[in-house]
């Protein structure tokens, strides 16, 4: 079980013009196993992912890359991008690398066939719910991930907190959690910069996950709290 700081946490520092490579060290001295870069936070693409494989011999980090686009588009084909998001996750030397499922209801083409042409024997692909319709609900990316399997087609879940509450019928599928935690704030939903404080109790949740790769992925002030929140994962599960 490794675990991760994605790069959400630096969210300011990025926004001020901070680049992702320059994070590295500060993720090696927290005593992370590795780092989750943020493909919407580059800036210099090609520079960034010259920078970024280097920061990875150097440091000695895991890299994972979190993609916010999909895998199949609205009329259900596959995403003539995917080639390209794989070839950068190539040049960075990325372990894992992440999507939202898109429209697969409207999908009827070969799995087994259309996926060949990426490296998942070299990059652990996974999808992530996230808050829209069709990428978002439980039983179209069950649905997903059953034929994916039937079609051995290796891809596996991105399990977050913040989204949803513990389900047993992606348990199986679970390759990689996000962690953070939710709290109400004028009525709305808000991530909350602390694991202890919000509506889901954190520990409980992980004994019921697969035993896999964690990442910590909600802004923070400070290295400190970044240290105390690395600490208190750390103290968990190790």
């Amino acid at each position: 079980m490794k675990i991760f700081i994605n790069t959400w946490v630096f969210e300011n520092e990025i926004q001020d013009g901070t680049s992702q490579a320059k994070l590295f060290n500060r993720v090696k001295e927290v005593g992370a196993d590795g780092i989750e870069v943020r493909r919407e936070y580059f800036k210099n693409l090609p520079d960034e992912l010259k920078e970024i494989n280097d920061k990875r011999g150097e440091t000695k980090l895991l890299v994972n890359y979190s993609v916010p686009d999909e895998v199949f588009t609205n009329d259900g084909k596959i995403n003539p991008l995917l080639k390209q998001y794989f070839d950068e996750a190539i040049k960075m030397g990325i372990t894992k690398i992440k999507f939202n499922l898109g429209n697969f209801k409207n999908y009827n083409g070969s799995l087994k066939e259309d996926f060949k042409q990426f490296p998942l024997d070299k990059i652990k692909m996974n999808i992530e719910n996230d808050q829209t319709e069709i990428s978002g609900k439980i039983a179209n990316i069950k649905y997903f991930l059953q034929k994916a399997n039937q079609n051995d087609v290796k891809i596996g879940y991105v399990y977050d907190l913040g989204n949803w509450a513990f389900t047993n019928q992606l348990a199986p599928f679970v390759d990689y959690i996000h962690l953070k935690n939710t709290i109400v704030k004028n009525g709305k939903l808000e991530t909350s910069n602390d694991l202890n404080t919000g509506k889901f109790d954190w520990k409980e949740l992980l004994k019921k996950l697969p035993k896999v790769d964690l990442a910590l992925e909600y802004p923070m002030d400070n290295d400190q709290e970044l240290k105390e929140q690395f600490d208190l994962l750390k103290d968990e599960v190790r």
